[in-house]
């Protein structure tokens, strides 16, 4: 199911790279501001007995280091897990509308009284595409995957399909 999923990321991206020849002249990196974004999401969605609805809160940096954007957040399910974490971003805008992002954070977990992860240090790597509106908010789905990195005895790991809604900090202040 994973690579299912990785393969079709792929070939989307690769659909999308070789759109238009216009596509490469309108790569850009620093399009999108700093947002606040909330999103919710399937937590869990390959494995039927560990499922719930999962619920994000995210801060996401607009400047960047070397095409890197900080970024922070905390999710929790519907049965009680908990994760925090900060890590790194980066955006890629094509066709001045539609935004790819991939990110990697490592994080606190606690399985409250949903899925045991095997570790407390538990890692979320995310894949995500969006729809950036002309007032810069976006709407996008992204998949994660949560895994300890085998930091544990047991490493289970997650996948959580979730659909976001970024809003430009500068709409709010």
């Amino acid at each position: 199911m994973i690579i299912r999923l990785a393969l079709l990321a792929a070939l989307l991206c690769a659909a999308l790279f070789s759109a238009s020849d216009r596509a490469a002249a309108q790569i850009a990196l620093n399009e999108t501001p700093a947002v606040i974004s909330a999103g919710v999401g399937w937590y869990d969605f390959n494995l039927s007995d560990d499922e719930a609805v999962d619920f994000r809160l995210e801060y996401r940096h607009g400047d960047d280091f070397l095409f890197l954007k900080p970024w922070g957040g905390v999710e929790v399910t519907s049965d009680g897990s908990v994760w925090g974490g900060i890590g790194v971003l980066v955006d890629i805008t094509f066709f001045d509308a539609v935004v790819l992002t991939g990110s990697f954070a490592p994080g606190l977990y606690e399985d409250g009284g949903g899925k045991d992860l095997g570790h407390t240090v538990e890692f979320r790597s995310q894949i995500e595409l969006g729809y950036q509106f002309e007032n810069r908010s976006r709407l996008s789905l992204a998949f994660s995957h949560i895994s300890n990195a085998e930091l544990g005895d047991d490493n289970p790991g997650t996948e959580v399909l979730n659909l976001y809604y970024h809003l430009p900090l500068d709409v709010l202040f």
